[in-house]
């Protein structure tokens, strides 16, 4: 099974992230200009959280909160888990599933270098799968 480092090298190296104390709207209009579901939360160099379109549901909206008005920081989930670049996808896989997570940052050496999501894992597992299965029938065939 790959790794995550083979999975980031596949995809954008583009990382999203937004300051603690910028309000949730800004937030959720990032991710709507990226087409993500998450960014993460930094302070200077620092990984402090990440917000989703998950927080934004049930923080603010589910709650009757002000999304100008309402700092990323009061909504996002920290301490965030993260991944190193040499784990595979199976250990990511479980560690998203037992935790109930939907992205996890990747850190090498004390700096994010990308962020996995759970399509991310779904489709490196399906494509490993589908390469298994491939090469299955060109055994039997031969």
């Amino acid at each position: 099974m790959s790794s995550v480092k083979q999975l980031l090298q596949n995809k954008s190296p583009a990382i999203y992230a937004i300051e603690p104390d910028d309000p949730v709207l800004e937030a959720i209009q990032q991710m709507a200009e990226h087409g993500v579901g998450a960014l993460l939360v930094m302070k200077g160099n620092e990984l402090v959280g990440i917000v989703s379109e998950r927080d934004y549901a049930r923080k603010v909206i589910l709650r009757g909160r002000s999304s100008s008005e309402t700092p990323v920081w009061q909504i996002m989930s920290s301490p965030v888990l993260t991944v190193r670049p040499e784990q595979s996808v199976q250990e990511c896989m479980q560690l998203m599933t037992d935790r109930r997570v939907r992205h996890l940052p990747v850190v090498e050496q004390g700096r994010v270098v990308g962020v996995l999501s759970i399509g991310d894992l779904v489709r490196a597992v399906l494509e490993e799968q589908q390469r298994t299965i491939s090469e299955l029938e060109n055994y039997i065939r031969s």
